[in-house]
């Protein structure tokens, strides 16, 4: 067995981080050249100390879960939603309570130190919440995710976002800011006012993705099972519930080549691929052309036309959709069946 390397000390902003194993290979393809341990946590301080912008601007604040790889990328996944008591003294928490009533203290990010603690932990990618620690159940971040079903991939998410997304945003008055996934997917943020509790963005959510299916039903479906989805854009509306997290922007991925989740701007998305951004790539970029999310928390919208949207269409006979497995029947929920197992559903006639 090969010793381990020792630990070295990161001066991250006047805070000593120590990082045991840094010699250790979290990503197996790139090796002890780029996919080391202190590869990932040096790519973290570097985004997490850029000024203007960076991964502070998207965690900032934030209950945050971590989804860890202690022994690299290919081996045991943990997703940490509660931080061990025994920590370093400039770590906070934040308590969040799950749909199911319990209550976890997850990471509060604060300074720059904290991502990088995480990385000398063994995170991979950020999932924080949607909303800020001094109020955790009013969120004021509409995040809407354009999730690539099989048949489709980036280039098609990316198509949606340009014709469909960006347009609808146009017209309700929204600014949205666009960031690849990090794999196929486009994840579009929309800064809103913390003013509605998760149901009420969650059914913002939902009349967003309904009036962009209406508006090419080929390309784009709201269906939560995956036998009805088809070739299509899936937008993932669940991913606004509460407790349902999305990857952070500059979160890297448990990809092969390290990819990273990555703000962009309307124009750059026309062009660009997900293998673009990696933890080599991206600090160079971020220090070139700056952050295009920089400017995020300079307007908080109002919610109320995709909400008189979501009124139209519950008058018109659309209701909710179904929640995740994990959450307790919601009010006004409809039956959550797979379709093809629910024996009181009418048969099509062949």
């Amino acid at each position: 067995m090969a010793a381990k390397s020792p630990a070295v000390e990161l001066d991250v902003d006047g805070i000593e981080v120590r990082l045991s194993s840094p010699d250790k290979v979290m990503f197996p393809q790139l090796g002890p050249e780029g996919g080391t341990k202190r590869h990932l946590a040096e790519y973290y301080r570097s985004v997490a100390l850029f000024d203007g912008g960076g991964i502070m601007t998207a965690l900032g604040q934030r209950p945050t879960h971590l989804q860890r790889f202690p022994d690299g990328i290919e081996g045991e996944e943990v997703y940490q939603k509660r931080i061990p008591a025994k920590r370093p003294e400039y770590l906070a928490t934040c308590t969040v309570t799950n749909p199911n009533g319990r209550t976890a203290d997850a990471l509060l990010v604060r300074r720059p130190a904290d991502v990088v603690w995480a990385a000398q932990m063994g995170n991979v990618t950020f999932h924080p919440w949607p909303v800020r620690c001094a109020d955790t159940d009013r969120p004021d971040e509409l995040r809407i995710d354009l999730d690539p079903q099989p048949g489709t991939g980036f280039a098609e998410a990316r198509g949606v976002a340009l014709d469909l997304v960006v347009p609808l945003l146009d017209e309700l008055g929204l600014v949205g800011y666009p960031k690849t996934s990090g794999g196929r997917g486009v994840h579009v943020y929309v800064r809103i006012e913390p003013r509605w509790d998760f149901v009420d963005v969650r059914h913002a959510a939902i009349a967003f993705a309904r009036e962009i299916e209406r508006r090419d039903p080929s390309r784009v479906t709201t269906a939560w099972w995956k036998e009805e989805r088809g070739a299509r854009i899936f937008v993932d509306f669940n991913q606004t519930a509460r407790d349902k997290t999305v990857a952070s922007a500059y979160s890297v991925r448990k990809t092969p080549r390290a990819t990273v989740s990555t703000p962009v701007t309307w124009a750059e998305l026309a062009d660009v691929e997900p293998d673009d951004f990696t933890i080599a790539t991206v600090p160079d970029l971020l220090a070139r052309r700056g952050d295009p999310a920089a400017d995020i928390d300079e307007v908080a919208h109002s919610l109320d036309g995709l909400l008189e949207m979501a009124a139209r269409d519950a008058a018109n006979g659309l209701g909710d959709l179904p929640y995740p497995p994990q959450y307790p029947k919601m009010p006004g929920e409809p039956k959550r069946v797979q379709p093809s197992r629910d024996r009181d559903r009418p048969q099509q006639l062949e």
